[in-house]
């Protein structure tokens, strides 16, 4: 079979922008997904922590690349240690933690420039209040990234995975209808979502009480989901950010990943059964899903995004 041939000037018209050499481009390297549980053991009452820990180098690690020279390639075996033994003095919170092994790889080695760091951070529970068993929480995940890029250092904070629902004080209605649409308007439904959410905190922000900010911003997403008499999830999901922002001026904006859980009524009058809203299919897929980035409003109008926010993989 003959391969047709197809006319173009791509090369032209590059030629005018490149000179044709291949060069290095942005790159980053280190070690991934490194599992650190922690036990504290200093009392008869023991505490443990769990993160998942992830350390990426930003620097000048050209010669590695093209020429197969590792004289300024930190093993990605050396940061995974690193991660181990800094546990050792304790965790403190997730973005503490990072901003540790931030500062001890970028001051350490002089053509680290900085890097990328993050952390997942899982919750136990204690079995009836036992001092040393415990429960897997598997209800929510805490998450941390920490960007050093130019000397500065960007926290991204987070949640994932908090599935909360309402059982009413919901409605869904005046939405345009076209031939496709069949959803019938609705002033009382179910609304339930796996609420994932990352904020971001003003870049001098590194002195704070992560933990605490951590609960409160918890508190503040949960106490709106319930609080909001919901006309459509996007409504809750501003109400979720605004009020963030409200309570915690170190934080500069929060970006939110709500998917619509729908619950759909099952129809039980062939069974010759009424159905007042009380047994319902949970469907898993396909869903609605609704985000948006929530944000501090600047003096001058502009919109610019933060360096942090490319190298987070997710949503707006």
């Amino acid at each position: 079979m003959t391969t047709p041939t197809i006319e173009t000037n791509t090369a032209t018209e590059h030629s005018a922008d490149t000179n044709g050499r291949i060069v290095l481009g942005r790159n980053q390297y280190g070690k991934a997904e490194c599992r650190l549980v922690k036990i504290t053991r200093d009392t008869a009452r023991h505490q443990i922590e769990d993160l998942n820990v992830t350390s990426q180098l930003h620097g000048d690690f050209e010669s590695a690349h093209t020429e197969g020279d590792n004289s300024r390639v930190v093993a990605t075996d050396t940061q995974k240690n690193t991660v181990y033994a800094f546990a050792r003095d304790g965790i403190g919170s997730p973005e503490q933690f990072l901003l540790r092994l931030g500062k001890h790889f970028t001051e350490s080695f002089d053509w680290v420039s900085g890097g990328r760091w993050e952390a997942e951070q899982y919750f136990w529970e204690r079995i009836n209040d036992h001092d040393h068993a415990f429960s897997r929480n598997k209800s929510e995940t805490r998450t941390a990234v920490l960007l050093i890029e130019n000397g500065v250092r960007h926290i991204v904070a987070g949640i994932e995975d908090l599935t909360v629902l309402k059982s009413t004080g919901s409605e869904f209605h005046g939405f345009p209808r076209d031939r496709y649409t069949t959803l019938q308007e609705t002033t009382d439904r179910i609304l339930a979502t796996d609420v994932t959410a990352r904020w971001r905190y003003r870049a001098d922000a590194s002195d704070l009480d992560f933990n605490a900010i951590y609960t409160s911003v918890r508190g503040i997403l949960l106490d709106a989901f319930a609080q909001t008499h919901s006309l459509a999830l996007q409504q809750t999901m501003f109400q979720m950010g605004k009020q963030a922002l409200e309570a915690h001026p170190e934080i500069e904006e929060i970006k939110l990943s709500l998917p619509n859980k729908h619950h759909f009524l099952v129809d039980l009058e062939p069974f010759g059964l009424d159905n007042p809203g009380e047994v319902f299919f949970a469907a898993d897929r396909p869903y609605g899903l609704i985000e948006a980035t929530v944000e501090r409003e600047r003096a001058d109008g502009a919109k610019s995004e933060a360096a942090i926010w490319a190298n987070i993989p997710g949503f707006c």
